[in-house]
């Protein structure tokens, strides 16, 4: 049961990445200013998940509250990164996040990362780095720091989520959104109007319900199955699916490096979660 019950949080956590790998393409198609996309994205996402959760449970313990915060702020820092350094380094730089939930974990949760997932960590590197090769620039120090500091909130974000583990951590996310929303859309009356359009409302309706509202929900689902390193460590598929979703909509096929650092990374993640789960299929046999 506890093995199957680990598998199905993985394919959650896989299918929240694939859910989190369109935005880039949707978002190009919204000619909006970015805290204006980011707060109604959010604003539709909260009203998803407040209709799924029906009465949500808010005790606005520490971790419900740190995790709603660090996931708000990997959102805006991450918004920031892009317009401000090369998107290519805001993604790699921000992916760099699963060592820093290694470290974390261990210290706040006693989920210490395993040789599998060291291991996994070097060749996801590696492969990112060959998928973006060919589009990496020097960027600027501000953005490229933004970056790096979204992928540390990023980390904490999945911590204190797996901190509630035994509860209902779906409530944090749907704060974090209320508390973007209100950022984004508080700043947008200081901003151009947006030009609205059939293809931008849905465009940021798609953003809203499905890349955002319901990988919120498998989220919630994931992290209380696997651990923290785990479900971070999954979430570097991500930009994987990128080249993908420009074939399909720009017709522009991906290179032979982009083909060759998405397979190391699928690969990667692949054997180490397998590894993982074999361990503690393991360890679940001794204990019982």
């Amino acid at each position: 049961m506890a093995t199957r019950t680990g598998g199905s949080g993985m394919l959650a956590m896989a299918a929240t990445a694939f859910l989190w790998s369109v935005a880039g393409l949707f978002i190009k198609i919204i000619d909006w200013h970015p805290l204006t996309i980011a707060g109604l994205r959010s604003l539709i996402a909260s009203v998803i998940i407040f209709i799924y959760l029906k009465r949500p449970h808010l005790h606005w313990s520490f971790p419900q509250v740190a995790a709603a915060l660090a996931n708000s702020a990997t959102m805006l820092l991450f918004v920031a990164a892009n317009k401000t350094t090369t998107s290519s380094n805001a993604i790699i730089l921000q992916y760099v996040g699963p060592v820093f939930t290694a470290f974390i974990g261990a210290a706040l949760l006693k989920e210490r990362a395993g040789r599998e997932h060291w291991i996994a960590f070097a060749f996801v590197a590696g492969g990112i780095s060959l998928m973006f090769m060919d589009k990496l620039g020097g960027g600027h120090l501000v953005g490229n720091i933004m970056a790096i500091l979204s992928a540390l909130t990023f980390s904490l974000y999945f911590v204190f989520m797996r901190m509630q583990k035994d509860g209902s951590p779906l409530e944090s996310i749907l704060l974090s959104h209320w508390l973007t929303a209100g950022i984004g859309l508080a700043a947008s009356l200081f901003l151009p109007k947006p030009h609205w359009t059939t293809t931008s409302l849905g465009a940021i309706a798609i953003l809203g319900c499905v890349q955002v509202g319901l990988s919120a929900i498998l989220f919630s689902y994931a992290i209380k199955r696997i651990s923290a390193v785990t479900a971070n460590l999954i979430a570097v598929i991500e930009p994987v699916f990128n080249p993908v979703w420009t074939f399909l909509a720009l017709g522009e096929a991906p290179g032979a490096r982009s083909l060759a650092g998405g397979a190391v990374i699928i690969i990667a993640v692949t054997a180490a979660s397998m590894i993982n789960a074999r361990r503690s299929s393991a360890r679940i046999r001794v204990i019982s």
